[in-house]
């Protein structure tokens, strides 16, 4: 199996090269905030491990906020993200951008505080300001991009194959799937189909999951009498705050849906990106880096088989802390347009949702940390618009495919690998295809 990796490069925007930077991004485009996949700068499509990349502008328009909590929001500098989803560690790919285009990388980059001259000081240089992840959504762990490719392929043939084939009845379904499974065969030796084996998965990769799916329930046990004791007092804490914590939660400004509407809703996928600052004070950010953490732990070991809870439309999710833990971005990578993808987590897990946004400064009202918030709908979108940033350049390698296609095709692989199956898994078998 080959595990999925993630990267964030948060650079600095060097004052007054905004301008002349997002001219640089316009020509990494073929559409509005849509990549360009053979662009001259960074051609995307060449990288056969990235799943999806993009490029933003962090201007925090929403800062000035804090004033709610008695804080003088300090100047806070434009940044320039660069964030991808690959097969692998992400700084391995980030080096793999470097060998290929570094001129590109230096175009962009360029713009920003500090960016060396030369590769080799590049590579270094896009480490340092590579942010860790707090917690990271993969749909399919270990689903590559060399088997998404394969697993197409092979779903495209079988289709093809089986609208060729006469219509069997019901009693020569085992017949009907012998003869797919010797046309694979076939296909497969003539070398114009591959079915690849999952590689063995990486033992370090293997050993630290392993680690931390242990850890973190052992921790959980050995803090409980504490957190039992502390209990009455934190849910006392948490009430004052819920109760004098401010809402900010009017209308969108007109130009930020505007500019927002021209780069999202462009395909089956869209990507969404937003950042907020985290509600002043030890208690908020205690609370919501515990909670990005639990959240992250049930990401690697409980929803990695296809869906996040009960929402199965997210290809890739991040969580990332910047500023030192003061804001808190969050990044995904969905099917279908913005309103139905707000509405299925209002609809299947706004709890979700207030477990963790309640902690930025504005969120709607929260009643016992779950209750609430999200579930004033109206109120919840406009806070998500107001801090939604645009996306300069985005890209997504493998076009058109939704996460249930990606599933669809699993199943029929898995389907054909089986030494044996009843007629009626046959019947589901065929309905996929």
């Amino acid at each position: 199996m080959t595990p999925q990796g993630h990267f964030m490069v948060v650079a600095e925007v060097r004052p007054g090269h905004e301008p002349a930077l997002r001219e640089v991004l316009d020509r990494l485009n073929s559409g509005p905030g849509q990549a360009d996949p053979d662009n001259r700068l960074l051609p995307f499509a060449r990288f056969d491990t990235l799943h999806f990349a993009r490029f933003a502008i962090l201007a925090d328009s929403t800062h000035a906020d804090l004033s709610v909590h008695g804080v003088e929001p300090e100047p806070m500098p434009t940044y320039l993200a660069f964030l991808g989803d690959c097969d692998g560690p992400g700084g391995r790919q980030l080096d793999e951008f470097v060998r290929a285009a570094p001129t590109g990388l230096r175009e962009v980059f360029g713009h920003c505080v500090g960016c060396p001259a030369d590769a080799a000081a590049m590579a270094a240089w896009l480490r340092a300001r590579d942010l860790p992840v707090a917690a990271a959504y993969v749909n399919w762990i270990g689903r590559s991009r060399q088997r998404i490719r394969e697993e197409r392929a092979l779903a495209e043939a079988l289709a093809a194959r089986l609208r060729q084939m006469p219509a069997a009845p019901p009693g020569q379904l085992q017949s009907v799937r012998q003869q797919l499974v010797d046309h694979v065969v076939d296909e497969r030796r003539q070398g114009r189909l591959i079915v690849t084996a999952d590689p063995p998965t990486p033992f370090g990769w293997w050993l630290g999951n392993l680690l931390h799916a242990i850890a973190i329930p052992v921790l959980g046990l050995v803090a409980l009498p504490f957190l039992l004791l502390y209990a009455p007092i934190f849910l006392w804490q948490l009430r004052v705050r819920e109760r004098s914590d401010a809402e900010i939660v009017p209308p969108p400004d007109p130009a930020h849906v505007a500019e927002l509407a021209t780069f999202e809703d462009r395909g089956v996928t869209n990507a969404f990106t937003a950042i907020g600052s985290v509600k002043p004070g030890a208690f908020r950010r205690n609370l919501v880096v515990l909670l990005v953490a639990l959240l992250d732990y049930a990401a690697r070991h409980v929803y990695g088989r296809g869906h996040l809870t009960r929402v199965q439309t997210i290809h890739f999710a991040r969580w990332v802390f910047i500023d030192d833990r003061k804001r808190l971005l969050f990044a995904s990578n969905y099917d279908g347009i913005l309103e139905s993808y707000m509405d299925d987590f209002i609809n299947k897990v706004a709890w979700g949702l207030n477990l963790v946004f309640s902690n930025g400064v504005g969120y709607p009202r929260t009643h016992w940390l779950v209750q609430g918030g999200a579930r004033d709908s109206q109120a919840f979108k406009n806070y998500l618009r107001r801090h939604q940033v645009a996306n300069s350049v985005w890209y997504k390698a493998d076009a058109g495919l939704s996460a249930m296609d990606l599933a669809r095709h699993t199943r029929i692989r898995q389907g054909l690998e089986r030494t044996s199956m009843s007629d009626r898994e046959i019947q589901d078998w065929l309905r996929l295809m």
